[in-house]
C-alpha cells in the first residue's frame, strides 16, 4: 500500500468527513491520535470540541442553532487506563461499557451499526490504543452494505508493534455525491514525522478543507510512562 505524506492525503478529497489517525511517531517514543470532524449542514458545523475529563466532547457552539443533536452531540475521546478510544459517534460509550465488562473492542461494536441518516448511512468509524506492553491499536468500520441500509459490514483492522513513522488513516466517506459514498478498503497508510505536537496539529488542521473542517483532536501519548498531551483547534472561536 501506498504511504502518503499527511499533507497529501487530506488535499485529496474536499470532503472526508469524519476522520481517525492512529500511529506512531518516526521516534518511536509516542503513540499519535487524532481526530477531525468535518461538515456541510449549518447543524453540523455549529459544533465545538471542548475537553471532558481525559477525554473530549463536542457541543453546541451556538445552542440557539443546534436542531437536532441526534448524531451530533457525543464523546469521541474517552480513557480506560491505559487504553484510549476515539470513535465519531455514541458508540465510543459502547465500546468503553462493554469493555468494561470484559467484552473486546470488536466484540462490543458487533452491538452497533451504521448511523440511522438514510441515504448517507454514514459508517461509524472507531479505533482503541492499548499501552499495556508497548504499542498496539486497532481500526474499525460499520457501514451499509453499498449503501443499502438493511444491511451492516463490520470490519476490524489490529496493528501490533507498529512502525515508527507510519500511522494509520480512516474517514467516512470516500469523496463527494449524494448520496455520500462510504470509505471503502482497509485504513490508508500516512507518515508520522517526529515533530512537536502543535507542529502535526497545525499539518493536519492547514491541510483540511477550509471550506468543510469543523474541529480537530491531536494526542501525543508517551508510550513508556503513558503521560500524554493534546491539543483542540475549533474554527468556531
Amino acid at each position: 500500500m501506498i504511504t502518503k505524506t499527511i499533507a497529501e492525503e487530506l488535499n485529496s478529497m474536499e470532503y472526508h468527513g469524519r476522520g481517525i489517525l492512529i500511529g506512531k511517531s518516526s521516534c518511536g517514543k509516542k503513540a499519535v491520535i487524532a481526530y477531525f470532524i468535518m461538515g456541510r449542514s449549518e447543524n453540523s458545523r455549529n459544533r465545538v470540541f471542548v475537553e471532558d475529563g481525559e477525554g473530549i466532547r463536542t457541543q453546541a457552539f451556538d445552542p440557539s442553532k443546534m436542531t437536532d443533536p441526534h448524531l451530533i452531540i457525543y464523546a469521541p475521546v474517552r480513557v480506560m487506563g491505559s487504553k484510549t478510544i476515539v470513535t465519531n459517534g455514541d458508540q465510543t460509550d459502547t465500546i468503553y461499557d462493554l469493555m468494561d465488562k470484559q467484552q473486546t473492542f470488536e466484540q462490543s461494536l458487533r452491538t452497533r451499526e451504521f448511523e440511522d441518516d438514510a441515504p448517507n448511512y454514514t459508517p461509524r468509524i472507531s479505533g482503541i490504543v492499548h499501552l499495556d506492553d508497548g504499542m498496539n491499536f486497532a481500526m474499525s468500520i460499520l457501514k451499509s452494505a453499498d449503501g443499502d441500509g438493511s444491511s451492516c459490514q463490520r470490519y476490524t483492522f489490529a496493528y501490533s508493534n507498529p512502525i515508527a513513522g507510519k500511522g494509520k488513516f480512516i474517514h467516512t466517506y470516500s469523496g463527494g455525491g449524494d448520496p455520500l459514498p462510504s470509505f471503502e478498503g482497509e485504513p490508508k497508510n500516512v507518515e508520522i514525522p517526529c515533530v512537536p505536537i502543535d507542529d502535526l496539529t497545525k499539518l493536519i488542521w492547514d491541510n483540511l478543507n477550509a471550506d468543510n473542517k469543523v474541529s480537530l483532536f491531536v494526542r501525543y501519548i508517551d508510550i513508556e510512562t503513558g503521560k500524554y498531551e493534546s491539543r483542540i483547534v475549533n474554527k468556531n472561536q
